[in-house]
C-alpha cells in the first residue's frame, strides 16, 4: 500500500507528521507492505507550513492514478475573532486566518488532483483536521459522512456534508479525522483496516499511544432519535 501525504502552503505540521510516522513505522513492521511519501500538487518543492515558517520537502507530485491512500492535512494559523473578516488587517506578527489558508488551496492545482484521485476506485482519501474542509470547499464530498476539528464542524455542515462528531469517521473510500492529534488515530485505524490489527498494534506500542475517541463507520441500521 502506497501512501501519499499532501503538502500545501500553510499546512499544519502535526497533521502531516503524525500519520506519516505511523505509516513509515507500519512499513517497517510489515516488511515493506506500506510505503509513504510527501507530495504536493506542483511536484517536488519545499513547502512552508503555517507554523513558524517550518518547512518540509515534497519529493513527488500528487498522482491520482497511483493506488493506495491520499492523506490531506489541515492548516495552522488563527481561528479569528467573532466578526473578523478574512481581509481585515492584523498585527504582522500574527498568523493568517486558517480559513484564508484553506481557501487559498482552491486557487492551486490541488482541487483538480484531489478530484481525480477521488474518482479512482483504487484510492482511499483520508484527511486530518481541516483537510476535510479542503475537500468540502472544493465540492468533492457533498453528501458524504465526515468530521473535522470541532471549530470547523459548522463550516463542514454548510457545504452539504453529513457531519459526524467522532474522532475518526469511516465512510468507505473517505476516512476523516477530527482535531490535530487525531492524525495518530487515523493512521493507526487505516493501518489496521488495510494491513492488519497486529501491525497496527505493534506501531501503537512503539509510539506509546493508546487510540482514543470513537471510530464511526457507515454500517448498520441508523439509530432512532434519543
Amino acid at each position: 500500500m502506497h501512501v501519499q501525504v499532501v503538502l500545501f502552503d500553510g499546512f499544519d505540521p502535526l497533521d502531516v507528521i503524525a500519520p506519516y510516522e505511523v505509516f513509515q513505522a507500519g512499513g517497517t513492521a510489515s516488511g515493506g507492505a506500506v510505503t509513504v511519501e510527501l507530495v504536493s500538487a506542483e511536484g517536488p518543492r519545499e513547502v512552508v507550513s503555517g507554523t513558524g515558517g517550518l518547512a518540509l520537502r515534497a519529493t513527488g507530485i500528487l498522482d491520482p492514478d497511483r493506488s493506495g491512500l491520499v492523506v490531506v492535512p489541515g492548516s495552522s494559523g488563527r481561528v479569528g475573532d467573532p466578526g473578523e473578516l478574512p481581509g481585515d488587517d492584523v498585527d504582522g506578527d500574527r498568523d493568517e486566518l486558517i480559513a484564508v489558508v484553506l481557501g487559498r488551496t482552491l486557487t492551486t492545482e490541488l482541487p483538480a488532483r484531489l478530484g481525480a484521485a477521488m474518482t479512482n476506485p483504487r484510492i482511499t482519501m483520508a484527511t486530518v483536521c481541516g483537510g476535510s474542509l479542503v475537500l468540502a470547499m472544493a465540492g468533492l464530498i457533498e453528501g458524504r459522512y465526515a468530521t473535522t476539528h470541532h471549530l470547523g464542524l459548522d463550516v463542514l455542515d454548510a457545504t452539504g456534508v453529513h457531519v459526524v462528531r467522532a474522532r475518526v469517521v469511516d465512510d468507505g473510500d473517505l476516512v476523516t479525522g477530527a482535531g490535530v492529534t487525531s492524525g495518530l488515530d487515523l493512521g493507526l485505524y487505516l493501518l489496521e483496516r488495510e494491513i492488519g490489527p497486529q501491525i497496527a498494534h505493534a506501531v501503537e506500542e512503539l509510539f506509546a499511544h493508546e487510540r482514543r475517541g470513537t471510530t464511526w463507520r457507515a454500517q448498520g441500521p441508523a439509530p432512532a432519535p434519543l
